[in-house]
């Protein structure tokens, strides 16, 4: 599977894989690449446990790089408003879809250039974890 832009400020796939091994499968890739996870949301619990309402399984992944989150903050500060990087799995039929925020768009908001290369370094390293996990 291809990795492609599926969103104007996101990249990703749908793969062929169960939810549950999609999730897992990210988790190491992410890994992998340097990122560890913040923070995991079940967005489908939290929709039922809030709302009363049914969703399809639907996570959230703060995915954090501290080397490259570290260089951001040093050179703006204010920039955590913007991180972690998250990235997404959830079910359709059939398989699974894996998406990321895209870091270029997201720290292009900030307009300083010296965010560019590191925007452009995280873009590259979630790239690789995503086509690894397209790949199996």
């Amino acid at each position: 599977m291809v990795i492609d832009s599926r969103t104007a400020y996101g990249f990703g796939a749908r793969i062929e894989a169960p939810y549950d091994e999609a999730v897992e499968r990210v988790k190491r890739a992410l890994q992998g690449q340097g990122f560890g996870v913040l923070w995991e949301i079940d967005v489908r619990r939290t929709l039922k446990e809030k709302r009363g309402v049914d969703f399809r399984k639907y996570v959230i992944l703060g995915a954090c790089n501290p080397q490259l989150a570290h260089q951001i903050l040093v050179a703006e500060i204010d920039v955590g408003l913007l991180l972690p990087c998250n990235v997404v799995v959830y079910e359709v039929d059939g398989g699974s879809v894996v998406e990321a925020l895209d870091p270029e768009v997201a720290l292009g908001l900030v307009r300083n250039d010296a965010l560019a290369p590191l925007a452009a370094e995280a873009k590259e390293r979630l790239g690789r974890a995503l086509a690894e996990v397209a790949r199996g």
